[in-house]
């Protein structure tokens, strides 16, 4: 997902041996558990009318999987009786490029009922390929409860063309035992701007030897999560980048290497190398979506020793926020759909519309954006490993308030442009100005092409 698209792709991914026109999708040939509702018996399954079946291309069994699989135990259980889904478990980077490959074939009846995909690729697929996609502005589902962030990921020409799913509300998560041991607690992290972020920072790694912050190198998360926070782009209102003359981009960058300089924030190799900073103790913090959390726990030792709260927010730029995001994925339910009606339908009861769906999936890390999830009393139940704070309560409020930007199909060529100049700002000493001159012409070049 990390590239334009270019061009047909005819790879080896591609599998359309049971896809011929105006058939459906070959079945899954992942393991039974992970295409069916879990409550329906296996030897069945071919009994079950494909008009009550809904296709469906998702990845990660204990996550993503798991969740629609849920939703449509749920979903038959309320007078849906026989409803089921079918499911093929593709990475996400494959289901990508077989989108690409599909829509520059023209084989559209190759393509499921519903696909799931990274919000961060969703623009650049439904304004390149919008004949992949079913417009769900008058489906009935109400996108107006949830964060307003996150829809604008799917909104494409003011049509909504997806159903959010999963949260990518940033979140700060902090070793309250390092923060006593330099003489701070929670609160004094707490809606702070990120200048006496740093301040603090430098006190913490005088005192517990630890940098406040980890990253992996090459992947400058916090600098889009620091962009995110105030509703800034590496894009103007026209599409066209804006690297070379963002302001805020430039704050974020200086305040990203100042860090790494004063070795507060130490950059890792690799992701390993990241989530082993988190779990063996030689960080202060983690500072990312929250599905971070879930690597976090994974050290029950540490349980007590964290607590969560929110971001940092920019000294000078307009409308700065403690709020941002960071990953998620989106629905889509595609313009092949042999029957949209009761795919909108079962979207709009569940995902749209489900607590119980929201309550049960939680157990699974995934937090919701849909905004009334947050007022379970199961997101109102504390967590030990955090002091037993209701954090997942505090995520929903957080996504309420993250602001809206400017999103854009070359989101990766603009990211991957200031990516590249930032590792020379760091590792040459290079000019940060003309390192942002250089990323506006790549990004610009690499868009036009």
């Amino acid at each position: 997902m990390k590239r334009k698209i270019i061009a047909v792709i005819l790879t080896g991914l591609m599998v359309f041996s049971a896809s011929s026109c105006g058939k459906k999708p070959a079945p899954s040939s992942a393991p039974e558990e992970n295409t069916s509702n879990s409550d329906t018996p296996e030897d069945t399954s071919s009994d079950i009318s494909a008009d009550n079946t809904l296709t469906v291309w998702t990845w990660d069994p204990n996550f993503n999987i798991y969740a629609i699989n849920k939703a449509a135990e749920l979903y038959a259980a309320d007078g849906h009786e026989g409803f089921h889904v079918d499911i093929t478990e593709i990475e996400s980077q494959d289901i990508e490029t077989k989108l690409t490959t599909i829509a520059n074939a023209g084989e559209l009846d190759a393509l499921p009922d519903i696909f799931l995909i990274q919000d961060a690729s969703f623009q650049k697929f439904a304004q390149n390929y919008p004949e992949i996609f079913t417009d769900l502005t008058d489906s009935g589902i109400d996108f107006s409860q949830f964060s307003a962030a996150k829809t604008s990921y799917s909104i494409v020409n003011g049509k909504n063309m997806g159903i959010p799913f999963d949260s990518g509300t940033a979140v700060n998560c902090i070793r309250t035992d390092y923060l006593e041991q330099a003489g701070f607690t929670v609160e004094d992290f707490t809606d702070i701007t990120w200048s006496d972020y740093m301040e603090k920072a430098k006190i913490v790694k005088e005192k517990t030897g630890q940098p406040m912050l980890t990253a992996k190198s090459a992947t400058p998360d916090i600098i889009m999560m620091m962009l995110q926070s105030c509703g800034a782009s590496l894009f103007l209102e026209d599409g066209s980048p804006n690297l070379d003359q963002n302001d805020v981009l430039k704050e974020c960058m200086s305040i990203y290497v100042q860090m790494v300089k004063d070795k507060t924030l130490e950059e890792m190799p690799g992701w390993d190398q990241y989530i082993a900073s988190i779990n063996n103790g030689t960080v202060a913090s983690a500072m990312n979506g929250c599905w971070i959390i879930a690597s976090v726990e994974a050290k029950e030792d540490q349980s007590g020793k964290w607590a969560v709260t929110n971001l940092p927010r920019l000294d000078s730029a307009p409308n700065a926020t403690n709020y941002s995001s960071n990953g998620g994925s989106t629905w889509a339910i595609t313009s092949q759909c042999q029957n949209k009606k009761l795919a909108q339908d079962f979207f709009k009861s569940t995902f749209a519309g489900s607590q119980e769906l929201y309550d049960d999936i939680l157990s699974k890390g995934a937090l919701s954006t849909w905004l009334p999830a947050g007022e379970s009393s199961i997101y109102e139940q504390p967590v030990d490993f955090f002091g037993n704070d209701a954090i997942y309560k505090k995520i929903v409020e957080y996504s309420s308030e993250i602001p809206s930007s400017v999103t854009s199909p070359f989101y990766y060529d603009a990211r991957d442009a200031m990516c590249t100049a930032l590792s020379n700002v760091i590792q040459e000493n290079a000019s940060l100005d003309d390192e942002l001159k250089t990323a506006q012409e790549t990004a610009e070049f690499n868009i036009s092409k």
